[in-house]
C-alpha cells in the first residue's frame, strides 16, 4: 500500500513538473495522459485513478477541487473551461466536454470548426459511470447523475437526473 501511495503521489509530481498546479497529497494512476498541463489546477487530496485523459486545448483552464476523484478512464476534454468541486465523484468512464462541433447543411463537417461554453460542476456532485456532460452545462452542489445520461442543460443544486438526454427523477434528501 505504502509503495502505491508513493507511486501515485510520484506521478502527480511528474505532472507538476509538466506545469500543472497540483496540490499536496493529490495522488495519480498509471497511464495518465496529459495534455497542455499548464492549464490544469488540482487541489489537495485528489485522486485520479488508471487511464485518465485530461485534453486542453491551448489556452484552456480545467481546475479540480479538494477531495475529489476521478475514477478509471475519465476523459476530460476542454477547449474553455472546465471547473469541478469538492468532494465531487466521477465514477469510471465519464466523459465531459466543454465544446462541440458545428454541423451547417452544405458545408463538410471538418471545415466548420467548433462552439462551446464553460462546464461547471458544483460540489459534493457525483456522476454514474459512463455519463457524458456537454458544453455549457452547470450541475449544482449536491446534484447527482446517473449512470449513462447525457447532460445537455442545467442540474439544480440537488437533483437526481438520469436518461438520454438527462432528464429530473428525483432529489436528495
Amino acid at each position: 500500500m505504502i509503495a502505491r501511495v508513493f507511486a501515485g503521489r510520484f506521478r502527480a509530481l511528474l505532472v507538476r513538473l509538466a506545469g500543472a498546479r497540483i496540490a499536496a497529497k493529490t495522488s495519480i494512476g498509471k497511464r495518465i495522459e496529459v495534455r497542455n498541463a499548464r492549464g490544469i489546477t488540482i487541489g489537495s487530496r485528489v485522486e485520479l485513478e488508471h487511464d485518465v485523459y485530461l485534453k486542453l486545448g491551448r489556452n484552456a483552464r480545467l481546475t479540480i477541487g479538494d477531495y475529489t476523484f476521478l475514477g478509471r478512464g475519465v476523459e476530460i476534454d476542454a477547449e474553455e473551461s472546465v471547473s469541478i468541486g469538492a468532494h465531487t465523484l466521477l465514477a469510471p468512464g465519464v466523459f465531459i466536454t466543454d465544446h462541440t462541433h458545428n454541423a451547417a447543411r452544405g458545408l463538410l463537417l471538418d471545415q466548420q470548426g467548433s462552439r462551446g461554453g464553460a462546464v461547471v460542476i458544483g460540489n459534493d456532485v457525483w456522476i454514474g459511470a459512463h455519463a457524458v456532460v456537454l458544453h455549457g452545462v452547470t450541475i449544482g452542489d449536491g446534484a447527482i447523475v446517473a449512470a449513462g445520461a447525457v447532460v445537455r442543460e442545467e442540474v439544480k443544486p440537488y437533483e437526481i437526473v438520469g436518461g438520454v438526454p438527462a432528464r429530473k427523477i428525483g432529489e436528495r434528501q
